[in-house]
């Protein structure tokens, strides 16, 4: 099935909300796969169909967080974004740290729900505004833990790394990059995870703020 979206959410109502936003997106509902709980999710015979999964947390059988890093080790590529009521900072930070492309509260109402999903689409990182803040400010230890950030002109990326990493901050996924330059996706993976290791970064969130902060990126 192609261009297929899963959702899991054991509230009813949320299914019906979140598959009416996915169908107002275009996408028909014959490409719309839903999961009640974790164990649903994990019986599904294929999980590499989806081109995007929208994740609540709080599941009757197991925790979601552990679902988003389930789902992130077998697609690196994949969006994934939390649709959830958790606003704590355990869960929040959890999730991202899983793997999770964003986060947004149920509160929001159907055109903020409906954005969220196509930024992460585009390869963005919705984040609710009533969690940004704290989430900028969680996305490591204390600065007073850390040794001081590397200036940038600190840090030696190669010219193909700066290229990759400026379309990463542009929201292009790992297949469109490697169209772009006409190299294989695996080559754009490892420079990733060079770039990763050269900035002391774990995702491609930290690694566009982490750029920016240095000013390796505008």
């Amino acid at each position: 099935m192609a261009e297929s979206i899963l959702i899991v959410d054991d509230e009813p109502a949320m299914l019906v909300r979140l598959l009416r936003i996915v169908l107002d997106m275009g996408y028909p509902g014959a490409s719309c796969v839903c999961a009640r709980s974790v164990a649903e999710t994990k019986a599904l015979p294929r999980t590499d169909q989806f081109v995007l999964a929208l994740i609540d947390l709080g599941l009757p059988d197991g925790s979601g967080v552990d679902l988003v890093a389930w789902l992130r080790s077998r697609h690196d590529d994949m969006p994934i974004l939390v649709v959830s009521a958790w606003s704590t900072e355990e869960m929040i930070m959890g999730a991202l740290r899983a793997g999770a492309s964003g986060y947004m509260l149920k509160e929001r109402d159907d055109l903020e729900l409906r954005l969220s999903l196509r930024s992460v689409l585009r390869g963005g990182a919705p984040i609710d505004p009533f969690i940004a803040r704290r989430v900028l400010q969680q996305l490591g230890p204390p600065a007073a833990d850390l040794p001081p950030t590397p200036a940038a002109d600190e840090v030696q990326l190669s010219a193909r790394e700066f290229d990759i990493l400026t379309f990463v901050s542009r929201g292009l996924t790992n297949r469109e990059i490697a169209e772009l330059l006409k190299i294989s996706r695996w080559t754009v993976e490892c420079h990733i995870k060079h770039i990763y290791r050269k900035l002391a970064v774990h995702s491609r969130t930290e690694a566009v703020h982490e750029a920016r902060s240095s000013g390796l990126l505008r």
